[in-house]
């Protein structure tokens, strides 16, 4: 088995700034449009948590049966579920955790290798929350878009089996329209969830006459007493529950996109009263009226207003859903660019916004496995059960990395950074020991997609560090090939010549074969290195730098952030103020390619080994990849083992 792979994979580096104001929000940005958007964008999936949160937590708990202290229990639990581990915890604490603007979990990573050291515990840390990530990332579409039409259940049982059908009809138009951006849409995403939010505040503000004293839940005795008294079975409550935060990481991860203070405000001023007085409207209706447990959230709404709010239900699934996939597209980019999974095609939408983009592979991943999904599951609360475990493994990984973070890079002391950190953390496995209890009811999906991509990133990473040590042996030292070139160049023929390198000390394999076989050096010669940075950005003043090696040869370095897609001709144009006439008609590209093979001996086992050597052949051609135009592009080929 053979296959080929670039040579010129982009290697990691650590850099300090970026163009953008405090909190990654852009200089001049209107507050209120973002504090809109961020809405609309971030707080999707856990603005649609009420749909099924409530009634599967107090199923959980009361076996079918809303008793008093078991719907009181599970509110107060939600309710300070949302207060510690959403206000506190991301929007107080992980929201200053800022790498120039931008968070999520491999940002994280990033702060907290460069805080501790570039070990790999971190990084394990970092693959963990990744792919605990994209296991979320399949389930949420899932049950946010089940749980909305199964609302045709109430107007009449005869939708009963047309539930399944439209929830996957609905859920390949939103996959199909992917490759259209998301640019035009996203404007509408904030005014259609500030109405929702606003709808289901109404809803549950009507109800809680029906039983005052479900104001009682706001003391969080209630809630201890509950875990207290119904030992095993507020353990499992308790993962229930948690389906009320999922959707609290989209916080952090999409800091880069509207800045703390509108998260921030958008959080405190509107979620998290619209969902409080919505989840007390649910427990007062249901404590009136017991049989109401069967769906609390649509039975609150009066009979005339029932199908418009499936509607508004299903536009705000979508929605959620649409930030979900936006995530996932991102956070593929982002391991791309560390240097954790191979180049894969990435397409822009949008000419305005950088980070509007769409990856053919992923969506189609994405949509495979979510049907899947639906078509195993076949309800919200029997895919219940899958959901909360890569959330909540996801927060205890963010947590652990947090309190390196606040130690290391703020400079705390261990013991107040361990004091702050602590308590969620503890929360944290809490409720991930409670997630834990559902993974034969079908919580084993969301890990074995979790292992199945931590797997592949280890995987590349590893293969990408053994083939660069390996062809380093092999290669000859840069400086002194050009010194021997300058004393006796061989036949100059016009132009320029850039040989793309992963590693800028050595002669690049393509230079060497083209001495070899063609026995002719252009006038110029430039040694292109590419670095990928642990920052998100690069301001253009910091992209480029050149250095001379010979009259003839010089090496010039190119720093992209690793929320960047690389365009080398465009970065290229900025050394014309360092001084390089660059001229992309008159400029031809080398770039070396590798034919890999299997050897007899490999320090990966075999399975990893060709597992390595199929995720090359899926690898984007380099040429696209970087962005540079094929007509100005030769590829020269080598075969090595590994």
């Amino acid at each position: 088995m053979t296959e080929r792979i670039a040579s010129d994979e982009p290697s990691e580096a650590v850099v300090a700034v970026d163009a953008r104001g405090p909190g990654g929000r852009a200089p001049g940005s209107p507050f209120v449009a973002l504090t809109v958007g961020s809405i609309g964008v971030v707080y999707g999936d856990i603005g649609t948590s009420p749909l099924y949160a409530f009634r599967e937590a107090v199923t959980a708990a009361g076996g079918g049966v809303a008793d008093r202290a078991a719907v009181l229990g599970v509110l107060s639990l939600i309710l300070w579920a949302l207060v510690l581990i959403v206000t506190c915890k991301y929007v107080l604490i992980l929201l200053r955790a800022d790498n120039n603007g931008e968070g999520g979990t491999l940002t994280l990573m990033a702060l907290a290798r460069r805080a501790a050291g570039h070990g790999p515990v971190m990084l394990v840390f970092g693959i963990a929350g990744a792919s605990l990530f994209f296991g979320d990332a399949l389930i949420t579409p899932a049950i946010s878009v089940l749980s909305a039409v199964e609302g045709l259940k109430i107007v009449t049982p005869a939708f009963d089996h047309a539930v399944v059908p439209l929830t996957v009809a609905v859920l390949v138009v939103l996959f199909a329209v992917q490759s259209h951006g998301t640019a035009r849409v996203a404007a509408l995403f904030g005014p259609i969830m500030t109405v929702w939010f606003v709808v289901i505040a109404a809803a549950g503000l009507a109800h809680v006459a029906d039983d005052p004293e479900v104001f009682f839940a706001l003391d969080p005795r209630w809630a201890v007493a509950f875990l207290w008294t119904h030992g095993h079975v507020g353990f499992v409550t308790l993962g229930a529950v948690f389906l009320a935060v999922t959707g609290a990481e989209a916080l952090y991860a999409d800091l880069g996109h509207f800045g703390r203070r509108p998260i921030q405000t958008a959080w405190l001023v509107l979620v998290l009263p619209a969902l409080a007085l919505n989840y007390l409207g649910q427990a007062a209706l249901v404590l009136a009226r017991p049989e109401a447990i069967e769906n609390p959230f649509y039975l609150m709404v009066p009979d005339w207003a029932l199908i418009p709010m499936v509607l508004l239900a299903t536009v705000a699934t979508v929605i959620a859903s649409q930030a979900v996939i936006t995530g996932a597209f991102s956070l593929t980019r982002q391991a791309i660019q560390l240097g954790l999974l191979p180049r894969l095609e990435v397409r822009h939408t949008s000419d305005a916004q950088e980070g509007q983009i769409y990856m053919p592979r992923v969506n189609h991943a994405l949509v495979l496995g979510v049907l899947f999904l639906v078509a195993l599951f076949r309800s919200s609360s029997a895919l219940a059960g899958a959901y909360g475990i890569s959330v909540t493994g996801t927060m205890v990984v963010t947590a652990a990395m947090a309190f390196v973070v606040i130690w290391k890079g703020w400079g705390w002391s261990p013991l107040a950074a361990a004091a702050l950190m602590a308590p969620f953390f503890a929360i944290d496995l809490g409720f991930l020991s409670a997630n834990l209890l559902k993974v034969a009811d079908g919580g084993w999906v969301p890990l074995v997609f979790a292992i199945c991509v931590a797997v592949v990133m280890f995987t590349w990473r590893r293969g990408t560090q053994l083939l660069f040590e390996k062809t380093r042996r092999l290669e000859t030292p840069l400086e002194a090939l050009v010194a021997m070139l300058e004393r006796k160049p061989p036949q100059r023929v016009p132009g320029t010549a850039v040989f793309l390198t992963a590693d800028p000390a050595s002669a690049p394999t393509a230079l060497m074969h083209s001495l070899k076989h063609y026995k002719v050096l252009h006038e110029k010669n430039v040694i292109l290195h590419v670095l990928t940075l642990h920052t998100p950005r690069v301001k253009p003043s910091d992209r480029v730098t050149i250095e001379p090696i010979g009259p003839t040869f010089s090496r010039v370095t190119l720093r992209f952030g690793y929320s960047e897609s690389p365009n080398v001709p465009r970065a290229l144009a900025v050394a014309r103020k360092l001084g390089w006439q660059f001229d992309i008609m008159s400029t031809s590209f080398f770039l070396s390619r590798r034919l890999l093979k299997p050897a007899a001996r490999s320090a990966m086992p075999r399975w990893q080994d060709r597992l390595f050597i199929t995720l090359a052949r899926t690898a984007n051609d380099a040429t696209e990849y970087f962005q540079i135009p094929t007509g100005r592009v030769v590829e020269i080929g080598t075969q090595v083992t590994i």
